[in-house]
């Protein structure tokens, strides 16, 4: 939320009011036309509000994806393109950041918080990081706990200093609706347990917190169509509730924009997949109705897809300033809505609250310097001095409370002084619960720190069990190649034994065919020696033939005649 510083002294030195074109009447959007380098055209981006300037972070263009910031300052009503670095811790390095779009940007001080989104490259988790406004250097926040898987088409609101963070798209397109916070001053992430009836899985949803106590979440799309449900979280009693009203309500939607202020919640454009949508709604939180504000011209840029919607406050009125979008090509117009502030659509009790409020706000401002005291005025005093008058008059002309009439100035101080000592009683109550939370947070640390010492023992011996069971491991390595070896030296002598028994088991077949042929020779020499020794008595015989032949007389032989 901007907040512009216009006191008496100082109106006279203001830049000229900005230029509004419009073809209709001060009760609809109408365009600003502002000075300065105006910005790639683009959607899918995310916008919020720091002092007095509009930052807009990247987004989708007809070239892709962007990883710039653009700044639009309410003072001067002129665009200027911020250096955009990133310094990391210990280098200090300027990087860029990554080229996001779907991802969600919330104000916190005077820093703008970009979280999650679809990002070029990549991530596995929901990442924070935080732009500052006056050095203009981007720096990454190291989240840790139960940090969320990343997404796309999600809500963040912030109370105080934590965010929360509720829904969306992740990298494969599932549905979610699960609840996270994240503690900006421990950097911590935390599941949030609900019970009751939860809202759907869904993304491209709006959402906003009321009083720091409640949270609404209303329309987006699901898995197979477009919602018009609307949601509440009780933070006190963390249980879910789908709010039924009767009556009017708005048409399913998805890609919508919401700005709460007061008690009203502006919502614009959003659409489903056929159709898009051109009304302003109007929620009303106290009443639990819902109203038409607006119907704007169809060349609006509220019934383009992926626009960004914020709030102003300038001078005495409160501003809706839309930027971007998409219809046929991405666009780079701005247009605003005036919103009255003093429209007093709660009656008489709305503006006694509201100059009570104005006095509390004064005495904030009072201690907060010059950045805070930027609301209705500039000077504690004339806040106060309008307050008293507005008081003077609801005590003048009498006012309705729960009890009945408060017609008297005593009543209504009593009322008042009542309250403030319930106030009083309540916030003993809080100091002595945050002095017990002090002391038990100091005894989880004291715990904390056992247990990180009782961690570094366990890891010096999981250390040394690891370097003896890494020794263990080279010597059964040993044993294992020597066993290996004898079961290699026992197969060699195995395979030899065989080979040694079959050429045993050859021999002695050859032995044996051996001593059969030696025993058939030996029997055909003795056969041959028998009738070697029967010829020897033959020749013997023959001889002795011959001899007693020869001792005889030849015989004459007669002639032969022929």
């Amino acid at each position: 939320m901007l907040a512009v510083n216009h006191s008496d002294e100082l109106e006279s030195h203001c830049p000229p009011a900005p230029v509004i074109n419009s073809s209709g009447n001060s009760e609809n959007w109408m365009v600003l036309s502002v000075a300065g380098e105006t910005p790639v055209p683009r959607f899918n981006h995310a916008a919020t509000v720091v002092g007095n300037k509009m930052i807009v972070v990247g987004g989708e263009s007809a070239n892709g994806l962007l990883d710039d910031v653009q700044v639009l300052n309410f003072d001067t009503f002129s665009w200027t393109m911020a250096s955009s670095k990133l310094y990391l811790s210990p280098s200090n390095l300027p990087l860029k950041i990554p080229s996001c779009k779907g991802h969600s940007l919330v104000s916190w001080g005077k820093k703008a918080l970009l979280v999650g989104g679809r990002t070029d490259p990549a991530n596995d988790k929901v990442s924070v990081w935080s732009f500052d406004t006056e050095t203009e250097c981007w720096s990454v926040m190291e989240a840790k706990g139960e940090i969320p898987v990343a997404r796309s088409g999600h809500t963040v609101v912030r109370a105080s200093s934590v965010l929360i963070l509720f829904g969306g798209e992740d990298a494969k397109k599932k549905k979610l609706n699960d609840l996270h916070m994240f503690d900006l001053k421990s950097l911590t992430w935390l599941t949030l347990q609900c019970t009751g009836t939860r809202p759907s899985p869904r993304s491209n949803h709006i959402a906003t917190l009321y009083d720091d106590k409640t949270l609404f979440v209303f329309g987006g799309a699901s898995k197979s169509r477009t919602l018009n449900d609307l949601y509440s979280l009780d933070f006190e009693t963390m249980v879910w509730s789908r709010i039924k009203i009767r009556g009017f309500h708005p048409s399913p939607r998805a890609g919508c924009c919401g700005i709460l202020c007061g008690t009203k919640w502006y919502i614009a454009g959003g659409g489903s997949r056929k159709k898009r949508h051109a009304e302003t709604f109007i929620y009303d939180i106290l009443k639990s109705e819902w109203s038409v504000a607006i119907t704007p011209l169809p060349s609006s840029i509220t019934t383009n897809k992926g626009f960004s919607l914020v709030l102003v406050q300038h001078k005495d009125k409160d501003f809706l300033v839309a930027f971007g979008g998409c219809k046929k090509e991405p666009s780079n117009q701005v247009e605003v809505l005036i919103i009255e502030k003093n429209e007093s659509s709660m009656g008489r009790r709305s503006t006694l609250s509201k100059s009570v409020g104005q006095m509390q706000f004064a005495k904030r401002s009072s201690s907060a310097g010059p950045a805070s005291q930027m609301i209705n005025g500039s000077s504690q005093s004339s806040v106060a001095s309008a307050a008293k008058q507005n008081l003077a008059s609801v005590i003048e002309h009498g006012s309705d409370d729960r009890s009945g009439a408060l017609s008297a100035p005593t009543s209504i101080y009593q009322f008042y002084d009542t309250r403030m000592a319930s106030l009083s009683r309540k916030n003993g109550i809080l100091e002595v619960q945050l002095a017990t939370a002090l002391a038990s947070r100091d005894t989880a640390e004291r715990t904390l720190a056992a247990a990180l010492k009782s961690k570094e023992e366990m890891e010096k011996k999981f250390a040394d069990a690891m370097k003896e069971m890494e020794l263990l491991k080279e010597k059964l390595t040993g044993i294992e190649l020597a066993h290996e070896e004898a079961n290699n030296l026992s197969n060699i002598v195995h395979s030899d034994n065989v080979r040694l028994e079959h050429d045993v088991a050859f021999l002695k077949a050859v032995l044996d065919d051996t001593q059969k042929e030696l025993h058939s020779t030996r029997g055909v020499l003795a056969g041959e020696r028998a009738r070697a020794f029967q010829l020897q008595v033959e020749v013997f015989h023959l001889k002795q033939r011959l001899q007693s032949m020869e001792n005889r007389a030849p015989t004459p032989r007669k002639p032969f005649n022929v």
